[in-house]
């Protein structure tokens, strides 16, 4: 992705559009985008949506450094910056403060496969980080994240909320979707006693059709 004012308003509607979807409240909620230069797009810290401005967005290099902006970036940048470092097919990360993900980040494991979305636009089951982190705590936090992060696209940040993907801006809020809607779903299993999951098999094969083959048949 080109950094374009056009791309900048984006990011900033998708903040917005995160706030009316009631995945976040406040600023509690940060976007990063892969830039074809290399460099990550990423949210600023502390900036209301409602009055985001485009030249607010900070650009920031693979190791961290800032490149564009005057803005301080969004105190979790760490997390994006791992996240994109370790996983070259991923273009977009929306990291969200919804109730049934935060729900779920507050047990002890995972959500496993449920349903034929999570096999396609997520890819497997959603892992959670290793270790609780506190939020201050920014470069550890990343750290931790970005090692709990395998090939699926999302995880659970324990004891704080979820971070979803996707090779675009527009794949990463339907993946944000899917995440809070399994999270939801999964939280209503174990309350009603019982749940089927979809095995290994199934799940890569669910995976396989999304990227190569769904709309081509």
């Amino acid at each position: 992705m080109q950094d374009t004012y056009e791309l900048r308003k984006e990011i900033i509607e998708t903040c917005l559009w995160m706030r009316s979807e009631g995945l976040v409240y406040g600023t509690w909620g940060n976007i990063s985008v892969r830039l074809d230069e290399g460099n990550y797009l990423i949210t600023p810290s502390k900036v209301d949506y409602a009055v985001m401005q485009p030249e607010d967005l900070v650009v920031l290099a693979p190791d961290g450094t800032q490149v564009r902006g005057t803005r301080l970036s969004t105190s979790e940048r760490e997390l994006h910056r791992g996240i994109l470092n370790k996983r070259p097919d991923v273009n977009a990360i929306i990291h969200t403060h919804s109730p049934y993900a935060m729900a779920a980040a507050a047990r002890n494991t995972g959500v496993p496969v449920i349903s034929e979305e999570m096999c396609q636009l997520l890819g497997g089951p959603i892992p959670l980080s290793h270790h609780f982190v506190p939020s201050q705590d920014h470069v550890e936090l990343g750290r931790v994240v970005t090692a709990s992060v395998t090939n699926v696209n999302a995880i659970l940040i324990r004891n704080h909320g979820p971070v979803s993907f996707g090779r675009s801006l527009t794949e990463a809020k339907v993946c944000a979707q899917i995440v809070e809607k399994s999270c939801r779903i999964y939280l209503t299993l174990l309350a009603s006693g019982g749940m089927q999951t979809i095995s290994e098999p199934y799940v890569s094969a669910g995976r396989d059709y999304f990227l190569n083959g769904y709309g081509k048949t």
